[in-house]
């Protein structure tokens, strides 16, 4: 039997902090003196009495076709007249585990979610807890029993939004808080069904506050050390007012349980898409765009910036139906729609949530300045459509031709460089809508070759200053060094057009 909480390995250490005291003469016996703790919540009964009957256990079931010949086990081979000999021919043989197509089984699999809306019987889980399920089953803690449907599930952010008949058992409800007044040290109650057991209530603290776990492109979770397990999967996550304000989803475990690392998707993001689900069905995503790289301190001292705070925008992207043409390659986006973007994880996440078509001002620093622009939100969703069919159309088209290159006519920073003419096109399958300089070569342990750059790349422009042929990157390296500079930032553009930014160190 399968359980819904996704987990995985953490390697980590414990640090010993040593805190000395000085003695401070008379004063001391003030300072000696006994302070009382802080103490936690002498018993959360009545709250979890509350809660419980609104947390269910999700049921899902699901037929998986049995292996094909493509799977066959080879029989072992056993003496003549052995006594397993029926044994193995029945395990074995064409209706056996073994061989034929096979016969389908029944798989299931236990999570938890909960109800947030008494009158129209929604639920709300994890989209891992559902997903592919031929049936689902609601179970509530008297041990009553509902099938539901989806109404929408999201992979992005591990969410479903199910569907019950509110008429046959009388729902409780809960609701949702405002997961980013939390703060770390913070009690939280997390129920849910782990191992299958049933409605079981946990306690623990807030451990920590938007982490990313490289789960999906939105990750920003509450960390917790209240026990989560496996099936706890899209439980809620209660501050002590009665509140959701996470929806648990991961664990990090080597064994599978509970070893006080636990995360829940914050109702500062969910929210939004549950209502999208129940509304629509699916998501409806704002889209800017544009392509983005973090802004490292290579990148902050190529750029003359202070901080490393930003978004830096590597290319715009068509599509969806935005409107982001006053944004240029090389801004670094540092507030959107009135929001800090801290960091380039941060961007996606924030434009994420905002409307679609909506017209909003971000703030860029383009060349050492700041500027507002305004774009028009486009809808990611079809944005994603369009590109699936694009590459759908693309597969199989022609290869160019291979031919021997002209000897490059500069050697910059362990680049071999040429102009872009119709040679190298051809040679390097170089889209005809990219412009700057080709690099031919790269010397192995160079600068450039520690950056990946490849063959086939081609600068488009050196320090924010476009570069059209071998000498304008010869010189454009000159000067910056002239300036100072110990990082050469390159725009660099592949085959097809994709942007990406480098720092190259010039010393």
């Amino acid at each position: 039997m399968a359980f819904g909480t996704r987990s995985g390995f953490l390697r980590g250490g414990i640090a010993a902090l040593a805190i000395g005291a000085m003695a401070f003469g008379a004063i001391a016996p003030a300072l000696t003196t006994p302070v009382q703790a802080a103490e936690g919540p002498g018993s959360v009964a009545d709250l979890a009495q509350r809660l419980i009957d609104a947390v269910v256990n999700v049921s899902t079931a699901q037929n998986v076709q049995g292996p094909g010949a493509g799977d066959q086990v080879p029989m072992p081979q056993m003496p003549e007249g052995s006594p397993f000999q029926e044994f193995f021919d029945d395990f074995f043989g064409p209706q056996g585990r073994g061989g034929g197509s096979g016969p389908s089984r029944r798989v299931q699999s236990l999570g938890s979610g909960f109800v947030i809306d008494a009158e129209q019987g929604i639920v709300v889980t994890n989209n891992h807890v559902i997903a592919d399920a031929d049936e689902i089953e609601v179970n509530f803690n008297d041990g009553t029993k509902l099938k539901a449907t989806v109404l929408g599930k999201d992979t992005k952010t591990d969410l479903a939004v199910l569907k019950i008949d509110p008429a046959k058992h009388k729902l409780t409800a809960v609701k949702f808080g405002d997961s980013g007044k939390a703060r770390i040290g913070d009690w939280v109650m997390a129920i849910g069904n782990p191992f299958g057991l049933g409605g079981t209530v946990t306690l623990g603290i807030i451990s920590a506050r938007n982490r990313n776990i490289n789960s999906g492109p939105y990750d920003s979770f509450i960390q917790t050390d209240a026990a989560i397990n496996r099936g706890n999967s899209g439980g809620p996550l209660f501050n002590m007012d009665g509140e959701v304000i996470g929806i648990n989803t991961a664990i990090i475990s080597p064994s599978g349980g509970s070893i006080g690392i636990g995360f829940a998707i914050p109702t500062e993001m969910a929210v939004s898409v549950i209502d999208q689900l129940k509304q629509f069905g699916e998501t409806r995503r704002g889209w800017l765009g544009v392509r983005i790289q973090p802004v490292t301190e290579d990148v902050a001292e190529s750029l003359g910036m202070n901080t490393t705070k930003g978004a830096l925008v590597a290319g715009l992207v068509e599509g969806g139906n935005v409107e982001n043409k006053e944004i240029q390659p090389g801004d670094v986006i540092i507030r959107f729609d009135g929001k800090p973007v801290d960091s380039a994880r941060d961007l996606p996440r924030i434009v994420a949530e905002s409307p679609v078509g909506k017209e909003v001002e971000v703030v860029v620093i383009r060349k050492g300045k700041e500027q507002t622009v305004k774009v028009k939100l486009g809808r990611l969703e079809e944005f994603e459509k369009q590109e699936s069919k694009e590459n759908t159309d693309e597969e199989g088209s022609n290869q160019g031709t291979e031919q021997p290159a002209k000897p490059a006519s500069v050697d910059v920073l362990g680049m071999k460089l040429a102009p872009l003419d119709d040679e190298m096109r051809t040679r390097f399958e170089i889209a005809p809508e990219v412009e700057g300089v080709v690099v031919t070569e790269v010397e192995p342990n160079s600068a450039a070759a520690e950056k990946r750059i490849a063959p086939g790349e081609v600068i488009v422009d050196i320090g924010q200053q476009a570069v059209k042929s071998p000498e304008d990157v010869e010189k454009r390296v000159d000067g910056l060094r002239k300036e100072g500079r110990k990082n050469a930032l390159l725009m660099l553009a592949s085959k097809t057009g994709e942007l990406r930014f480098v720092t190259v160190r010039m010393e």
